[in-house]
């Protein structure tokens, strides 16, 4: 391990860390704007200079490994005049806009320069000006701005694997572009605005909205998929105005997707903020007690086995754990929170979830992807994949429908019978899988969703066994699960499935059809066939006036995500905590609280009354869910039942990436999103065979 001397002070530090890092160790900060950990070291801006004893010049800080026996000055007088001088330079063409730049009060720039910079220029000739580019409806340009730390263009070609922006000439006319000038292509496009140290990319749909210090912050969780990433919620007033990335490295380092980011404006529209009852054919405004007396009344006298209710993708723990004791009192067996009809059993644990661990995909050395398309159903999870694959040797094979994953893949099969195929050794990919160290395998709701998904899943089952992906020893667990609702997993753990004798959603649906059911209740289930529900009696309760709002006859309405302090259980089967940073619009309760008092209603008082009470009881039904922001490692057992696999092919559940759950869809911006991109063939990332 090196020793160098720092302003004095000799350290010692890992073999291959830079100057700079060698410095942050010992609590030294050094200014920096094209220097990022997650991307590789472009030396670019000089800010990072610092002085090294024997070198005529001074070094950049960020780009050179820290060797043995250097002496390293970070704070004399030499060292702050090249600073400033640096400053000066980057300041040269800079405008003087901070007071409209929707960058003022977070800006690295106006950071640096209270430091740094002059209170005067020297310089007289005109600023150069730079034309603005188009990027897409979510990134707003104003490249005057841009001092070229390429930033941008590093993240787009590194993490989200579409090399769509990059510079054009040189010196003073270098400018950065998509070239064409056409949207982005990216699921993770927006993170160019947090890595942009300038006002030069900002978001578009935030623009001119506030400024950060009017802004309440809220650390909270996202819904928009299974991953379950770290957010910040920044609200005024009862309006959330944007979501900004959380820093955890175990789920999603420092990144969310463009839907985590931006369809926040989904929250302000269409919302149910009083509840309805159908009138003469009509929905109409209603008081609580007018909504629980036409439920109480349909309901009372009804048979529990006519009775049935499906969760939905945006569900929190809370409200489907109420919803189940519901149902339990009501004596009916049939209910589930698999809207896309996956076939998943509720035991073990370890067959519904990603064993693996987000994290642990860097340790795999070779991958299967069945039935998945993680480019479009989890974007910072692929990206994971994509960071894995760049480091080298991992082998990735996709048995499914063709698609751009953003990194190269040795394309197996694309029906269940190649699943079949790979087990039995017939495709030479088996054998990368038997020969790797750490072999894993992704089974997407593309394969689990579809007539073969119990065989599927039996047969992922067994490949992960003969391939040596179960190996206590080390310990590694490479079967996973990849899910596309936020809410599948906590409705797996709290026991949402059909009871006894009950009906799944197929089942449910094949029984409002026959008569056999006559009370469906959808806790913000939208993604079912709605005109499937025949004449039965719909109680919708949920916040966004969506698919399950129009068909109800009684709607409740319920709180979002950001509106109630709620549990969710991401694909990992990690137990992260939403916390409330708005409340919810007009009439509007949390969820949980008005399942209980529809209890009540009903003559079946659940046995709880505040949110401590209610996660209690989960946590007695399920001692994991206590281990909040841990992954408890699942016990390994026999699921799925084994059968044909035929020849039907393996295509992702998403269709479209922007518009998968209410929220999407009631958002602007998202429209824009699928205006920009619809029609237009992904762009080659040169990983392509």
């Amino acid at each position: 391990m090196p020793k160098l001397t720092i302003n004095g002070q000799e350290v010692e530090v890992d073999p291959g860390l830079t100057v700079l890092q060698a410095c942050e160790l010992q609590g030294i900060e050094i200014p920096r704007f094209c220097y990022h950990e997650r991307l590789s070291i472009a030396g670019n801006c000089r800010m990072c200079l610092v002085a090294m004893k024997g070198s005529p010049k001074p070094i950049a800080s960020c780009a050179m490994p820290a060797a043995e026996g250097m002496v390293i000055e970070t704070d004399n007088p030499e060292v702050h005049k090249m600073r400033k001088g640096v400053m000066e330079f980057l300041l040269i063409n800079h405008p003087l806009d901070c007071p409209i730049c929707d960058q003022g009060g977070e800006c690295d720039l106006q950071d640096q320069a209270m430091a740094y910079g002059f209170d005067r220029g020297r310089y007289h000739e005109n600023k150069r000006a730079v034309e603005d580019k188009y990027m897409g409806p979510l990134i707003k340009t104003i490249m005057t701005r841009c001092i070229h730390c390429t930033r941008c263009i590093r993240f787009a070609s590194e993490v989200a694997g579409v090399p769509e922006i990059g510079a054009i000439g040189r010196g003073e006319h270098m400018e950065i572009t998509t070239y064409l000038e056409h949207a982005m292509t990216s699921e993770l496009s927006g993170n160019v605005i947090d890595l942009c140290p300038v006002g030069a990319l900002t978001s578009r749909p935030y623009a001119f909205a506030a400024r950060p210090w009017e802004l309440r912050k809220t650390e909270t969780i996202d819904v928009m998929d299974a991953v379950g990433s770290n957010i910040r919620v920044d609200s005024r007033g009862s309006e959330v105005l944007r979501v900004l990335p959380r820093i955890n490295d175990d789920v999603n380092e420092e990144w969310i997707s463009d839907k985590t980011r931006f369809a926040c404006d989904g929250l302000r529209r269409q919302r149910l903020d009083r509840p309805y009852v159908r009138r003469q054919g009509r929905l109409q405004p209603a008081s609580w007690d007018d909504a629980f007396a036409a439920v109480a009344e349909r309901i009372k006298g009804t048979d529990g086995g006519r009775i049935a209710a499906i969760a939905g993708d945006l569900a929190c723990a809370e409200s489907m754990a109420a919803l189940k004791d519901l149902m339990d009192a009501l004596g009916s067996p049939n209910i589930d929170c698999r809207q896309d009809g996956a076939y998943l059993e509720g035991q073990p644990r370890a067959g519904y979830l990603f064993n693996s661990t987000l994290a642990g995909i860097e340790a795999a050395d070779a991958c299967l992807l069945i039935g998945t398309n993680p480019r479009i159903e989890a974007p910072v999870l692929n990206a994971r994949i994509r960071k894995r694959y760049l480091a080298g040797g991992f082998a990735i094979g996709l048995i499914g429908e063709p698609a751009d994953l953003t990194y190269g893949y040795e394309h197996v099969g694309t029906t269940a019978a190649d699943v079949g195929r790979l087990m039995t050794g017939e495709h030479p990919f088996s054998e990368r899988l038997r020969t790797a160290d750490r072999p894993m395998l992704i089974v997407g709701m593309g394969a689990l969703a579809g007539r073969d998904g119990a065989a599927v899943l039996a047969a992922a089952r067994r490949i992960a066994e003969d391939f040596g992906m179960i190996d206590p020893a080390k310990p590694w667990n490479g079967f996973n699960v990849l899910h596309t609702a936020a809410a599948r997993v906590g409705g797996l753990d709290l026991g949402l499935l059909p009871g006894a004798h009950g009906r799944d959603v197929r089942g449910i649906l094949d029984g409002t059809m026959s008569g056999a059911i006559d009370v469906v209740y959808l806790l913000g289930a939208d993604e079912i066939d709605m005109a499937r529900l025949g004449k039965a009696f719909v109680i919708y309760q949920g916040h966004t006036g969506d698919a399950g709002a129009a068909r109800a006859d009684v709607i409740l309405p319920g709180a979002a995500y950001t509106e109630k302090n709620a549990l969710y259980v991401n694909t990992e089967g990690r137990v992260q905590a939403a916390l409330r940073a708005v409340h919810p619009p007009g009439e509007a309760r949390e969820d949980w609280a008005i399942i209980r008092a529809l209890s009540s209603v009903l003559g079946k008082t659940l046995p709880y009354d505040n949110l401590d009470q209610l996660r209690a009881r989960i946590t007695d039904a399920c001692p994991w869910m206590a281990a909040v922001d841990t992954v408890v490692a699942a016990r390994w057992g026999r699921f799925g039942r084994e059968g044909t696999l035929s020849d039907e092919a393996l295509a992702s559940t998403v269709g479209n990436f922007y518009l998968t759950n209410p929220v999407c869809r009631a958002s602007v911006t998202m429209a824009e999103c699928v205006a920009a991109l619809s029609g237009r063939p992904s762009a080659r990332t040169g990983t392509d065979g």
